[in-house]
C-alpha cells in the first residue's frame, strides 16, 4: 500500500509505503490511497510515475495497481486509470471525516434550537482561502458583490492565506468573461470580517464555529473545496450547516445535491430553484447560485423567518441522519462492498 503522509501532499517525499515481506513480490498488489483531497493529475504526476515504474520493475505486469479516492464519478481518476492500467475504487472518506470531527456537538449548548430562530439575515459566507484552486469561491463572491448581497454575514481576505496573493490580482484570469471583476472587488472593503474574526480563521475545519452567526440566518452558503470539471468531491464543509440545523445552498460540482442525496440526506428543491445543480457549466452554475441569494434576499425578514420554519422537517432529518446513525450505516455498507469488491477483483 501507498500513500502519502502529510495526507494531501504530493512531493515523493512524502510518499510512503508499507512494503510487503519475503522476496516474492509477484504475490502482491500496489494500492495507491489518495483519499482525502480531490485529485490533481499534474501535481500527482511524479508519485504516479514513481508507483508505476516500481510496480513495473518488480512485477513486470502493468496491470496491477490500484488507486483507492474519495472523489467519484471523476473524468481525472478515469484519465490516470487509463494512463496506468490500474483499477479504481472509491469510498467517501469525507464522510467518515465529518462524523469523527464534528461528534459531539449535538450535546452542546452551542446552537440554538432552530424553532428558537429569528431569521435577520439571509446568508452566511465563510471564505478564507479563494485563490488558486479555490478560485470559484471568488466568482461566487463577485456575483454577492455585483448583486448587492453584502447586507448579509460574508468574509472575505485581501489577501489569500494560501496563495498569499490579494484578490484584486487572483480574479485577474477571470477577465475574460467578467470584465468588471477586479473594479467590483476594489470597491469592496475588504477585508471582510466576522466579530472574532482572529479565532475563526486559526480554527481547523475539524470544528464547527459561528453558532450565534448562523442562527441569524436563513441558509448557510456553502462554496465547496471543489467546483469545477466533471467529479464528485463534498468535504466536511457541507456537514457544517447539517450540524449547525441550517439550510444550505450548495457551491459544488454540477450533480453535488444529487449525490449528497446520495447518502441519505435531503436538499431544498421543495423551498427554491436547486436546478443550478443541474447546470453543467461550472461559472454558469455560479451564477445561478447568484440570482437564487438575490430572489431570497429580497424577502423580508419575516417571510425569511416563516420560510426557515417551513424547512424544519428537513433540517430535522438531516440533523437525525447525520448524528442517528443512518449516515454511517450508509457509509459503513459502502466500505464493506468496496473492499469486497477490491478483494474479488485482485483475486481474479
Amino acid at each position: 500500500m501507498w500513500f502519502c503522509d502529510p495526507p494531501g501532499h504530493t512531493q515523493l517525499d512524502d510518499l510512503k509505503t508499507y512494503a510487503p515481506l519475503g522476496n516474492d513480490f509477484s504475490e502482491f498488489n500496489y494500492i495507491f490511497v489518495f483519499d482525502q483531497e480531490p485529485i490533481d493529475f499534474n501535481r500527482l504526476r511524479p508519485i504516479l510515475q514513481h508507483i508505476f515504474a516500481s510496480q513495473t520493475n518488480v512485477l513486470r505486469c502493468p496491470g496491477h495497481g490500484v488507486i483507492i479516492t474519495s472523489e467519484y464519478n471523476s473524468s481525472t481518476v478515469d484519465g490516470i486509470c487509463q494512463t496506468y492500467d490500474w483499477l479504481q475504487f472509491y469510498y467517501f472518506y469525507n464522510g467518515w471525516t465529518a462524523l469523527d470531527w464534528f461528534r459531539g456537538y449535538n450535546y452542546t449548548y452551542l446552537i440554538t434550537a432552530p424553532e428558537q430562530r429569528k431569521i435577520t439575515y439571509t446568508f452566511i459566507a465563510p471564505n478564507r482561502i479563494v485563490a488558486g484552486q479555490r478560485q470559484h469561491r471568488l466568482l461566487m463572491l463577485y456575483h454577492i458583490f455585483k448583486n448587492q448581497l453584502t447586507n448579509n454575514l460574508i468574509s472575505c481576505p485581501d489577501i489569500c492565506p494560501a496563495e498569499n496573493i490579494s484578490v484584486i490580482d487572483a480574479v485577474e484570469p477571470l477577465q475574460q468573461r467578467y470584465p468588471d471583476i477586479q473594479s467590483v472587488f476594489a470597491q469592496q472593503a475588504l477585508p471582510l470580517q466576522f466579530e472574532n474574526e482572529s479565532e475563526v480563521a486559526s480554527s481547523q475545519s475539524s470544528k464547527l464555529d459561528l453558532f450565534d452567526e448562523s442562527s441569524q440566518c436563513l441558509l448557510y452558503l456553502v462554496t465547496e473545496t471543489v467546483a469545477t470539471g466533471v467529479r464528485q468531491h463534498l468535504t466536511e464543509k457541507v456537514f457544517k450547516p447539517i450540524c449547525l440545523q441550517m439550510p444550505f445552498v450548495l457551491v459544488g460540482t454540477c450533480g453535488s445535491l444529487a449525490y449528497l442525496r446520495s447518502y441519505g440526506f435531503q436538499t431544498f428543491g421543495d423551498f427554491w430553484d436547486e436546478s443550478y445543480d443541474n447546470e453543467p457549466d461550472d461559472q454558469k452554475r455560479i451564477e445561478l447560485v447568484g440570482q437564487l441569494l438575490k430572489r431570497l434576499d429580497s424577502l423580508s425578514p419575516d417571510d425569511k423567518t416563516t420560510l426557515f420554519r417551513s424547512m424544519l422537517p428537513v433540517i430535522k432529518h438531516n440533523y437525525n441522519h447525520f448524528y442517528g446513525g443512518g449516515f454511517e450505516s450508509v457509509l459503513w455498507k459502502e466500505m464493506q462492498e468496496m473492499l469486497n469488491d477490491l478483494q474479488t477483483k485482485l483475486s481474479i
